[in-house]
């Protein structure tokens, strides 16, 4: 896979995963599904995480993970897929209330907003049924357990 990833750390948070493990993560969610692409992560903070759910999803707080598929004419052929803004805090905090390792949630979230911007969503139960079905696989193959296990 051709892979070209921007990551982009605007958050305090101390120990991000490192690009090697962003690019690991995209890869393996696009693997089979996409030969080349070109994304952009960008780390936040909350305050800025919480601007932009309110502005692009009308939600006051800030959430996990945002995706900006690119809506490009395909008859250009270009391999941008878009941008995904992470919000490591919320990212942080939810790894704990879940009891679940943060790299493994991290892994999650970056697997989670990249499906979505190739086009998968979890608006009804059976889109839901897929994507989730999609992330376990993924992250098995990355030997993270299944995120939607109660723990």
């Amino acid at each position: 896979m051709n892979l070209i990833l921007d990551l982009q750390n605007a958050s305090s948070v101390s120990a991000p995963p490192s690009l090697a493990d962003f690019e690991r993560w995209v890869g393996a969610a696009l693997h089979g599904r996409r030969d080349e692409a070109e994304v952009s992560i960008r780390l936040v903070d909350e305050d800025e995480g919480a601007q932009l759910n309110a502005q692009y999803r009308q939600k006051d707080y800030a959430t996990n993970v945002l995706s900006f598929p690119a809506d490009l004419p395909p008859e250009l052929g270009l391999p941008l897929l878009g941008d995904l803004v992470i919000c490591a805090g919320v990212v942080q905090r939810e790894a704990i209330e879940q009891g679940k390792p943060e790299i493994a949630h991290w892994a999650h979230m970056v697997i989670h907003g990249t499906l979505h911007l190739i086009g998968y969503d979890h608006i009804d139960d059976a889109d839901a049924e897929v994507m989730e079905g999609l992330e376990i696989g993924i992250l098995e193959t990355l030997e993270f357990p299944n995120p939607y296990l109660a723990n």
